[in-house]
């Protein structure tokens, strides 16, 4: 999947929401050891930068050289390419070798990967008693009324532009498999529901919606799905483009050991 993100690397790292603070003390408070740590699918590391508050060392790998470039620099974290010709060995020796890993996170990638092979790393890497797998999404937006209806009727262009695996986000990770048991912070079938604030201009909004991969894979093929009307029509009902709103994307996780 890396070149649905490759083209709007840029719109990537200005556009998408930061992960509140809580969520990397809450994962971190269910790992026994704070040694190592996984950022899979990291893109530009925003969350690994966050999981560098809480281990001593944090490996963030991707798919994508363009989105890796982009990457945000901390002395506890290391960024590889991980190319889909790299064999499971391979990547288990990078990062640090069997039972070493103490807390892996996937922040808005994993259902972008081979599921089976992905599961297989993990289990081979995470520290046994202690170590814990996290993933997560998000979707949607809530900032009012009169703007979410306009939304959703954008959103609802964006469908047939998707690739089929965003699906399970649309859904919020409800049919996600994750065959892992759980430390109470979402299950295979019950994601936890959490909130994402963000304060947010309209020209910030229009710049995340842009990053979508839908929306670049439309463009490419001829179809403008935020035309000059769309916008205008959108910027109408926020308020104007400089207008700062209270933004609250909705996310879901799912958190849990190696079934012994």
């Amino acid at each position: 999947m890396a070149g649905l993100f490759d083209k709007q690397a840029d719109l990537y790292l200005d556009g998408r929401p930061t992960y509140p603070a809580r969520w990397y003390s809450m994962l971190a408070d269910h790992t026994l050891h704070h040694s190592l740590a996984w950022d899979v699918g990291t893109g530009n590391g925003q969350a690994a930068l966050s999981v560098a508050e809480h281990y001593e060392q944090v490996i963030g790998t991707d798919v994508s050289e363009a989105q890796l470039k982009r990457s945000l620099t901390h002395p506890r974290v290391r960024y590889f390419h991980t190319p889909l010709s790299m064999s499971d060995d391979e990547i288990i020796s990078l990062i640090g070798g069997e039972n070493s890993v103490d807390l892996v996170t996937v922040a808005q990638a994993v259902h972008w990967f081979d599921l089976p092979k992905f599961y297989s790393l993990v289990a081979r890497l995470l520290r046994k008693p202690g170590g814990v797998l996290a993933v997560w999404c998000y979707n949607g937006a809530v900032v009012s009324p009169a703007f979410d209806s306009a939304f959703k009727r954008f959103h609802d262009s964006t469908l047939p532009f998707w690739h089929p695996d965003a699906q399970l986000v649309f859904e919020g990770y409800k049919r996600l498999p994750f065959p892992f048991e759980s430390v109470g912070l979402g299950s295979e079938g019950k994601p936890l529901e959490l909130d994402i604030p963000k304060e947010l201009s309209f020209d910030g909004f229009l710049k995340m919606v842009s990053s979508w991969s839908a929306v670049v894979t439309a463009k490419e093929r001829g179809v403008d799905l935020l035309s000059q009307s769309v916008v205008q029509e959108l910027e109408t009902v926020w308020g104007g483009s400089k207008l700062v709103r209270s933004v609250i994307c909705k996310a879901f996780m799912l958190a849990g050991k190696v079934k012994l």
